[in-house]
């Protein structure tokens, strides 16, 4: 099985990054509508190619993981968060996501930060276990906080120390 090759996104992956991401659309990770046409730029006035690490299998792009910050507080800057990962279906259970997982972590150390943090839909089972096998550690939980497809959802939030 070929190892992933994990780099910085660039503005040339703006529109595959955009098809995955539409493609990957689920309310087992997504609180917003599904994404309809006229569909907007990937990249926009806040997160742009620097704040992507991609995954590439056989230089096929086939996931991403988004690294910023929690909030603007000068007081909260040693701390990153994941704000959005995701995989395409062709390449789940190929280590896409853990080998994003480890990269953006070592990427916020490289920034200097000493958290990392990330929210993570409370039935979303996949993705809990990912964290939970890297280290992270649920800190909260809002209940029933969204209800999607009809159903009352936790948002979770997870971190670790790095």
């Amino acid at each position: 099985m070929p190892v992933p090759h994990i780099r910085f996104a660039t503005p040339d992956d703006e529109d595959v990054l955009g098809r995955l991401d539409r493609a990957t659309w689920s309310t087992l990770h997504a609180v917003m509508p599904r994404p309809q046409p006229p569909y907007p730029p990937f990249y926009n006035d806040r997160f742009g190619p620097r704040d992507y690490l991609v995954a590439e299998l056989d230089g096929v792009l086939v996931g991403y993981v988004r690294l910023g910050h929690p909030t603007t507080l000068a007081c909260n800057s040693h701390v990153r968060q994941i704000q959005g990962l995701a995989v395409s279906d062709a390449a789940r259970g190929a280590g896409v996501g853990r080998a994003l997982l480890r990269a953006v972590q070592e990427e916020a150390r490289r920034q200097g930060a000493r958290r990392i943090s990330l929210r993570v839909l409370g039935h979303n089972t996949p993705a809990r276990k990912l964290y939970e096998s890297e280290g992270f550690v649920v800190e909260g939980v809002l209940p029933e906080e969204f209800l999607l497809d009809g159903e009352y959802v936790d948002d979770v939030f997870m971190g670790r120390g790095l």
